[in-house]
């Protein structure tokens, strides 16, 4: 009896897209956070993963970003250059660069990602195996906005780099992917309790006042998780009054 060979694990890459030209709120990615960058919290809630190979930031070459260079090389984490416009084209290089064969989508205005999500999202996507391109947890958001985890294969990224035309299609990444299911397999996580109205998310001045007050209150030098800050606005309602009123995804392009 010929054993079946054994299947290779793919390496899982998360790359997170950082850059210092936000319109909203400029230069947020490395603003102060308990004496840490922003970034520099979101690398190290990603770490936390259990299932992520490596981290990459990807940036692009506005003279800007030379700050996110600067931050990257001094923590020793590895980066890519690319198009500032074309997110896109700067993620599929990222990819490929690094040799990545399933990618975890991360963006660095989303400071309370929590490992354990990303786990989820990346376990669902391994269990479907060869038969799903695509897994988030935001095709139908239940995770308060911030909590977004997308997880897709080096194929769906590359057919999505080839055929993308549209200007949403290339800044944001995912959409051309997730606009056409006809093409592409697409599975959904759902949390037990629809959290979708919570918003932690870092877009604006009031995102900032609202991070900042959570992080002051849990952050001891250890990573936190959904479960307390859930608790902890249960404790204290008022903060999660402070960065109310902007619909989920603001400012999303529909062209």
């Amino acid at each position: 009896m010929v054993a079946k060979p054994h299947k290779v694990r793919r390496k899982i890459i998360a790359i997170v897209q950082a850059r210092m030209a936000s319109t909203r709120l400029p230069g947020k990615v490395l603003a102060s956070i308990q004496g840490k960058p922003v970034l520099e919290h979101i690398v190290d809630r990603v770490r936390k993963s259990r299932l992520i190979d490596l981290i990459v930031i990807a940036t692009s070459s506005n003279p800007l970003d030379k700050a996110i260079i600067e931050f990257a090389t001094s923590r020793c984490i590895p980066y890519y250059v690319g198009s500032e416009d074309d997110v896109l084209d700067r993620f599929f290089h990222t990819a490929g660069k690094f040799g990545a064969g399933i990618i975890v989508r991360i963006t660095a205005d989303n400071p309370f990602q929590d490992p354990e999500i990303i786990d989820k999202v990346i376990t669902s996507y391994l269990e479907l195996n060869d038969s799903i391109d695509y897994v988030s947890n935001t095709i139908k958001p239940t995770y308060p906005s911030g909590l977004n985890v997308e997880v897709f294969s080096f194929e769906a990224l590359e057919r999505a780099w080839r055929e993308a035309k549209k200007p949403s299609e290339r800044e944001h990444v995912t959409p051309y992917i997730w606009n056409h299911p006809e093409i592409f397999r697409l599975a959904n996580v759902e949390n037990k309790e629809d959290l979708s109205h919570l918003r932690w998310t870092l877009d604006n001045e009031a995102d900032l006042r609202f991070t900042r007050e959570v992080y002051s209150r849990l952050y001891h030098g250890q990573v936190f998780l959904m479960k307390d800050i859930l608790a902890l606005l249960h404790a204290e309602p008022g903060l999660a009054n402070i960065n109310q009123g902007m619909a989920r995804n603001a400012g999303y392009p529909s062209h």
